[in-house]
Order: C-alpha cells, then sequence, then structure tokens
C-alpha cells in the first residue's frame, strides 16, 4: 500500500503569486543527470533506445496549493481537483546510489546488462559513515531474487562513482572485441562478465515464440523482461570484501510500459467477431479472461484517497478492481516541451504515444514498499503506453526536433 512520506516538504505559494517553473526546473535537472550518465564501453555497444535509469532519492519538495487554499498544506487534505499546481515538484535531493539496464551487443552478441554505481562524494553516505572510501568498495547484489554475489566496485575518476556493470555475456573473447574504452574497463574491473546474475537471452521474447502466451510466465528472471518488475537488492560497503560500513537500497525497475513491443498475450483471430479476415491482437493490460484476477487494473485506497465517485473514508487496505477514467485528452509537444515533475495522489493515468518519442519518467511520491522511493527514465515510443498509479510523480519530455503527439487518459485527482 503506498504511504505518505511526512518528511518530504510541501513549499506554501503567496496568494497572487506564480512559481517560476523556468528557474531550476527539476525535470530538467534529473533529465541532464541522464545526460551525464556514462557507460562502461563505446557508445555503439548499447542499444540507445532500450537504457533505462534509475535515479533513486531521499527527500521530495512540492509546491503548496494555490489560493484560497494556500495553507493547505497537508496532502491528505489537498481535494481540489483541478488546482494542479499542488501537484508539482519543486525539488528533490537524490540518494548515492544509481542504476542502468538495457541491452548491450559485441559482434557475437546481444543481451542485457545493469550497471550499479555509488557516489564518491566526501557527502555520501557511506563516506560519512566510514569517514574515508579506499579506490574500491564492496557490492552484495541479488538479481530478481537470486542469490547475493559479492562483488569489487572500483572507483571511476571520470564519474566519481564506485561502479560495476554486469554483462549477460561470458569472458571467453570479449576483450577481443571491445573498444578501448571496453577494454579498459574490463581491466579496471568497472566492467565485468557475469551471466550468472544479469540472465536472458537476445530472442527470449521473440515474437513468433510467443502466440498464446502468457508473457509474464516467459524467461521470468530475464533482466529485461518486458513486463515482469526487475528487484535488485544491493548492499554497500565500506571495504571490497563485504566489511566496514554499510548503506543498502532495494530498487526496483519497475516502469509499466505495453505497446507492440511489450504485452501480456499475442496471437491471431479469424473471422474475429464474426468478421472476415484474419486480426493479429495483442492483449496489454487486462482483468478478465485469463487475466482475471490479474489485479493491474486495480487500484488500492487508503482512507485519504478519493475513490472513482468522488468519495473519501474507505479503509486501509480497501481496492477498486476497475481503471476509472474522467477525461481523455490529446496533447501535441513541441520540441524539447517538457510535461514537469508532478504527484498524483489519487490519479490512475496512461500516456499512449501516437507519433514521435519522449523521455517518460515514473516514480515514487509515495513509498510503493517495493524499492526505495525513486526515479525512473525511459524512452516511451509510438505505438507504447505507460500507465501510472496512484502515489506516482511522473514527466514527459520531447526531446527531438519534431513535435510528438499523445492520447491521454485517466480519473480521479
Amino acid at each position: 500500500m503506498p504511504k505518505i512520506v511526512h518528511s518530504d516538504a510541501v513549499f506554501r505559494v503567496e496568494p497572487g503569486k506564480q512559481p517560476d517553473y523556468a528557474a531550476d526546473n527539476p525535470l530538467l535537472k534529473l533529465l541532464t543527470l541522464v545526460e551525464r550518465s556514462r557507460l562502461a564501453a563505446e557508445r555503439e555497444s548499447y542499444d540507445a533506445a532500450s537504457l533505462q535509469y534509475l535515479f533513486p532519492h531521499r527527500w521530495l519538495e512540492l509546491y503548496g496549493p494555490s489560493a484560497p487554499n494556500q495553507d493547505q498544506l497537508a496532502p491528505e487534505d489537498q481535494d481540489v481537483k483541478t488546482d494542479f499546481q499542488k501537484q508539482n515538484v519543486r525539488d528533490f535531493h537524490l540518494a548515492d546510489t544509481r542504476a542502468v539496464r538495457g541491452w548491450a551487443s559485441t559482434d557475437d552478441w546481444r543481451g542485457p546488462f545493469l550497471q550499479l554505481s555509488y557516489r564518491g562524494g566526501p557527502d555520501s553516505a557511506l563516506r560519512q559513515t566510514a569517514g574515508r572510501l579506499g579506490d574500491s568498495i564492496g557490492c552484495t547484489v541479488s538479481v530478481a531474487g537470486g542469490p547475493s554475489v559479492q562483488l569489487r566496485a572500483p572507483y571511476d575518476e571520470e564519474t566519481d562513482f564506485y561502479t560495476v556493470e554486469l554483462w549477460g555475456r561470458g569472458g571467453d573473447g570479449l576483450r577481443d572485441r571491445l573498444g578501448d574504452r571496453g577494454r579498459a574497463s574490463l581491466d579496471a574491473g568497472i566492467l565485468q562478465p557475469r551471466p550468472d546474475i544479469v540472465t536472458g537471452g537476445a530472442d527470449d521474447f521473440a515474437r513468433d515464440r510467443l502466440t498464446e502466451q502468457d508473457v509474464r510466465g516467459v524467461a521470468p528472471r530475464h533482466a529485461m523482461h518486458p513486463l515482469n518488475a526487475l528487484a535488485i537488492d544491493v548492499r554497500w560497503t565500506a571495504q571490497p570484501d563485504g566489511t566496514g560500513a554499510v548503506d543498502a537500497v532495494r530498487l526496483g525497475f519497475e516502469m509499466r510500459i505495453r505497446g507492440w513491443d511489450s504485452y501480456l498475450t499475442v496471437g491471431t483471430s479469424p473471422n474475429p467477431h464474426g468478421g472476415v479476415g484474419f486480426l493479429e491482437y495483442r492483449n496489454l493490460f487486462s482483468n478478465y479472461g485469463r487475466f482475471e484476477g490479474s489485479g493491474e487494473l486495480r487500484r488500492a485506497l487508503e482512507p485519504y484517497n478519493l475513490d472513482a465517485f468522488g468519495r473519501k473514508g474507505h479503509d486501509s487496505g480497501d481496492a477498486e478492481q476497475f481503471f476509472a477514467v474522467d477525461y481523455m485528452d490529446l496533447h501535441v509537444l513541441d520540441p524539447a516541451c517538457g510535461i514537469g515533475l508532478h504527484r498524483h495522489r489519487d490519479n490512475q493515468e496512461v500516456f499512449l504515444m501516437l507519433e514521435g518519442d519522449g523521455l517518460m519518467v515514473i516514480g515514487d511520491w509515495a513509498d510503493s514498499g517495493t524499492r526505495t522511493r525513486s526515479f525512473e527514465v525511459r524512452r516511451l515510443t509510438a505505438g507504447h503506453l505507460a500507465f501510472l498509479k496512484g502515489g506516482n510523480l511522473h514527466g514527459l519530455l520531447n526531446p527531438a526536433d519534431q513535435r510528438a503527439s499523445l492520447f491521454m487518459f485517466g480519473g480521479y485527482d
């Protein structure tokens, strides 16, 4: 159940004043961090469209409501649906861990990778506790419920992070298939071939293998599974052997993206509904038929939530088993236009990209209980949708030099 984090801040906005969204915009601040991220090998070793970024955060500051409700700073009481100011993020502080996953390749292999990094600055939690850190630290990691494995994470002067990048490829012949940057990372211990930790093959989700399959059960521990969340437990230690001061974090790649390449099942219907010819279908989200009880469209309720009928006062743990909709919009984003980071206390919402693409951010305003609160960033391409739940925050940027068009629908606040 999502829980409001009361250590976050709410910035009171004086009546008659408007926030200055152009100054230190948090969406641009976050996406600048994406641009500054560095991977272990040459750029051409990665499928850029597949890259997914995870930035755990410690603290959020949101703007308070507009007048006449400017003193209503408790989120539980902010029930005016048309006051969007109260949803907008003003600032954030990141934690020390970051993660990236995606597809990597050499001339004889394509498969998943996972990069984990820890900030090396003097104000990092590990440094504050340990007093000093050496040229490497410890990283004990468990991916997708697998066994915990102790790794050494070397310091990377280029990024000022302690970093391990794990490839789902064996080490045989790898060095000869890397460029100078990749070989240097391999020699330094930053790039590590670990198919025992990062699992999954390039063809596991090929269309011709998935007809009538429940994709959730296909290679369920795959590090780039198109549906299943990837949980990663990380325990950083001041000493590379796993001893000394500890900073532990639970990471999760959890963004719900569905579309042409990401679906519950796929198949072909002859004479659909008594018609003619053949129809190829993809189930994206479903609560009925073979997927009855999946809970994918379910919304958990807390006493402060507005339900689909605008009512409050439910018991904690109540739920709606459906996705209600009370708006449907078309949006066109000009080049460099961004929908700012904002939270939804109650809202479920869908962003369907019709044309173009964008950088989608979905993260945690409330504490979901499944991962350390984080921002998650990935590409949203035409023919795919992103689905967010109450307690999430989100934003979207069109980074291209052409317009992007969206179909958006949702309900509640």
